[in-house]
């Protein structure tokens, strides 16, 4: 799989981004999320299904998607659609559900194709998690190995839909050390590739890597050449420790501490022939002060460059990263509200936090599972109070900047009044 290729480096157009004009912007998302416990009781069959669809915009593409859906008993439960001002080209995402005895997987193949056959689409894409296979990946890594590690775990916790093929580094790992005898109780094959200024092992890369679908740069300090990324072929995602477009190239933290920086970043991009320059996927930002050293700097961009990957590589594996016209990407967003909805259904309490005046905490009584929700610090709220998960919803609606700030449930609000 190919999104991009070339010299095409790129800017987030995220969904929920209120600056984006909402008239050529819609999200149609049910407060009826696909549930395990509800699905299951009507129907134990039910399957979760993903489409992605870019085509040129004409009349009609919504509803001949939805037919195409509902026609074969499915039932969409989140789409996202965005026709850019002045492009006359369409993308979507849907997320919906069906029963595979009604629509087996080929069929779903068949009728997508007819589909996009029929609006001359350039992408459609059909996913179906728990019956297609896994992402095969390989991991590069040098000698800091935070991301490399968060990864991993990630990956035993099933975070990911990946398979790991293997790990591939320039840098000499002990037997004794974390990483390698996590590698070898899970079966993972570790490749220690020693690289000169004269020789980056790329032929031998290449032969490791032939049969993934993509590759993982987990701070790996070597510059890919043009021609191993034109003989790989696939996308490789890589993890940058500095807000690109700024502090490119080499020890971007101690080019933002001299600058006097007040926020620093992480940004996970595709890997393009042009330097730090390729279209960015995911970027995070923390505020940091003059109080700050070059360790603390250090510190705080390591933290937030594994969220920062780790977010990039999940919404790839969900069909989130479209490709956009010349140096832009499309970055199909969570739904705040049902992620919320799936997560609390109807046992949710809402309170303030004593310790973060700043923050609500959504407490699941029925799961245990706290998820913190930001608000925005001048919008604080100090008295403790209960709130039904309905209320929070029509608060959620009413609000006019809905920002996503975490991989699930965590929003901006710009303001909170109704609470």
């Amino acid at each position: 799989m190919n999104l991009f290729r070339g010299r095409v480096p790129s800017i987030l157009l995220g969904l929920s981004n209120t600056n984006t004009s909402y008239r050529n912007l819609c999200s149609f998302n049910l407060l009826d999320p696909p549930s395990s416990s509800s699905s299951s009781s009507s129907c134990p069959s039910v399957t979760h299904g993903i489409h992605v669809f870019h085509c040129p915009d004409v009349v009609g593409i919504v509803a001949k998607l939805s037919e195409c859906i509902a026609s074969r008993g499915g039932n969409i439960h989140s789409a996202d659609v965005f026709v850019p001002q002045n492009k006359h080209v369409f993308y979507a995402r849907s997320d919906f559900v069906f029963d595979p005895a009604k629509w087996p997987r080929d069929q779903m193949e068949e009728d997508f194709l007819k589909l996009s056959q029929t609006f001359n689409a350039m992408r459609s894409v059909v996913r179906v998690p728990s019956l297609d296979p896994k992402y095969k990946i390989a991991i590069l890594a040098s000698k800091q190995d935070h991301c490399l590690v968060d990864l991993l775990h990630g990956w035993q916790d099933g975070r990911f839909p990946i398979d790991i093929t293997c790990v591939i580094s320039n840098h000499y790992r002990a037997s004794n050390t974390h990483v390698i005898r996590f590698l070898e109780r899970h079966g993972i094959p570790y490749h220690y590739l020693e690289t000169t200024k004269e020789n980056k092992k790329e032929r031998e890369i290449l032969e490791l890597v032939q049969n993934t679908n993509f590759l993982v740069l987990a701070r790996y300090m070597q510059v890919l050449s043009e021609n191993f990324l034109r003989s790989y072929g696939n996308d490789i995602i890589n993890i940058h420790h500095g807000l690109l477009p700024s502090f490119k190239g080499g020890h971007p933290s101690k080019q933002a501490f001299d600058a006097g920086v007040k926020l620093i970043g992480a940004t996970s991009h595709f890997v393009t022939e042009e330097l730090d320059a390729g279209p960015i996927i995911e970027q995070m930002v923390e505020r940091v002060s003059h109080r700050d050293n070059l360790l603390s700097f250090v510190q705080k961009s390591e933290n937030l460059e594994k969220q920062c990957l780790s977010k990039a590589i999940r919404s790839y594996c969900e069909l989130r990263v479209l490709p956009y016209v010349e140096k832009k990407t499309v970055i199909v967003k969570h739904s705040v509200i049902r992620e919320i909805a799936r997560r609390s259904a109807l046992s949710c309490l809402v309170y303030v936090s004593k310790a973060n005046e700043h923050a609500l905490l959504v407490h699941n009584t029925k799961l245990q599972e706290p998820c913190q929700i930001q608000l925005a610090p001048l919008m604080a709220i100090a008295l403790s109070f209960v709130l039904p998960i309905a209320t929070l919803e029509a608060a959620l609606r009413a609000s006019a900047n809905v920002g996503v700030m975490d991989e699930e449930v965590a929003i901006q609000l710009s303001f909170f009044a109704n609470v």
